[in-house]
């Protein structure tokens, strides 16, 4: 019998969704690659909630005979801690989700560790960026924070794959008994892959669609296995960033960061705000579509830094004497000197070199010719579409 759950408005009102089917398996799995939060990381680990970057869709998986394919995963992502998950997608009408897709699972989950190389892995993720008119390695930097080492990662990948540790998910709009069963069976007992089920129910009402998810197959047992005890992740904001500054660089630091941080939000998109367990990070970040221009970065460490590696890749910038405009700017702050070597790299300026008037002036200087570069470009762009 289809469920329902209610939302109540501000008026009092009581509004009832009623549990919905999807039309079809493949809107599903569009559903997950666009919004992989619908994996529930927050219940999958409470202590350390899961985040998900996409590898890529369809993964090819292959047998034996390595040239030739056999099987097609619906998804593999990476969570930060450089473990592989592979969700399979099935509408819980689907009799295959009763026993066919667990011997599927298996099969893909066997011969990925036996015959998936890392570089294949990494491959296939850049070309995924690259579609979609990404810079790889800047999405895989907003992703585990910029001072995390890209290559150590995907060693870690490597590493986890060798090992077989891997994450196996089951994903429907509802989960059949038995397939919970077996879930929980199997999550008890392989160590140290895990193997889980997620449901995601759809609720829709009076114009509206609400997205529930729930993690199934996690006994007590199986918990206590698969404990990793790492350190916790956390969301920053404002409030800590600041915080941690002044702790570590004392409260001049924290007044200057303050004053360019409130001077910089409102001339761009959005700030990023970073989700490292023991350092934060802000990046003030400017959208023109699907590109993306991170103005600059600062860090908890005590450093203001211009991301020339990421700039350099996206026009005007991909121009050298615009980047070298930029450094002249850059050096005009007192008792800064970067040379032209760090033009395809990154400018780190100590946030000490910044407590003074003269000093936040000539980095808002640099600041808003970079910020003017960019909405020419953007202009430019618009005018020729």
């Amino acid at each position: 019998m289809p469920g329902r759950i209610y939302l109540l408005h501000d008026n009092s009102d009581l509004m009832a969704m009623e549990e919905a089917p999807y039309d079809s398996e493949r809107l599903l799995q569009e559903m997950i690659a666009k919004h992989p939060d619908l994996l529930a990381g927050e219940q999958i680990n409470s202590d350390e909630p899961r985040r998900w970057l996409l590898v890529t869709r369809e993964m090819v998986v292959t047998g034996e005979d390595s040239d030739s394919p056999r099987w097609s995963l619906d998804h593999l992502f990476l969570d930060q801690d450089a473990v592989p998950t592979l969700v399979e997608v099935k509408k819980g009408s689907n009799t295959d989700i009763r026993r066919k897709v667990i011997g599927q699972m298996l099969d893909y989950a066997a011969n990925t560790v036996a015959y998936w190389p890392v570089e294949e892995v990494r491959a296939k993720f850049e070309s995924r960026c690259e579609k979609n008119g990404e810079d790889p390695e800047e999405v895989l930097a907003l992703f585990l924070g910029e001072d995390k080492e890209i290559d150590e990662f995907w060693l870690r990948v490597k590493t986890n794959l060798q090992a077989g540790r891997i994450r196996m998910v089951f994903l429907a709009d509802s989960i059949p008994a038995e397939l919970r069963r077996v879930v929980e069976f199997l999550n008890e007992q392989m160590d140290p892959a895990e193997v889980l089920a997620i449901e995601v129910k759809q609720f829709i009402g009076e114009g509206m669609k609400t997205l529930v998810p729930r993690v199934l197959g996690q006994t007590e047992t199986a918990r206590q296995k698969k404990s990793s005890g790492a350190k916790a992740g956390k969301q920053w904001d404002e409030a800590m960033f600041m915080a941690a500054l002044e702790e570590r660089s004392g409260q001049a630091v924290r007044k200057a960061a303050e004053g360019i941080l409130h001077w910089l939000t409102p001339q761009v998109t959005y700030v990023w705000w970073g989700t490292g367990s023991s350092e934060g990070g802000i990046i003030p970040t400017i959208q023109h579509g699907s590109t993306k221009y991170h103005v600059c970065r600062m860090a908890t460490q005590g450093w203001f830094v211009f991301r020339f590696d990421w700039l350099y890749k996206k026009p005007p910038f991909s121009d050298e004497s615009v980047r070298r405009q930029l450094l002249a700017k850059i050096n005009e702050i007192p008792g800064v000197t970067f040379g032209e070597e760090l033009l395809t790299t990154r400018v780190r300026i100590p946030m000490e070199k910044l407590t003074t008037s003269k000093a936040q002036d000539k980095l808002k200087s640099a600041l808003a010719w970079l910020i003017d570069q960019v909405r020419t470009e953007c202009g430019n762009e618009s005018d020729t579409q």
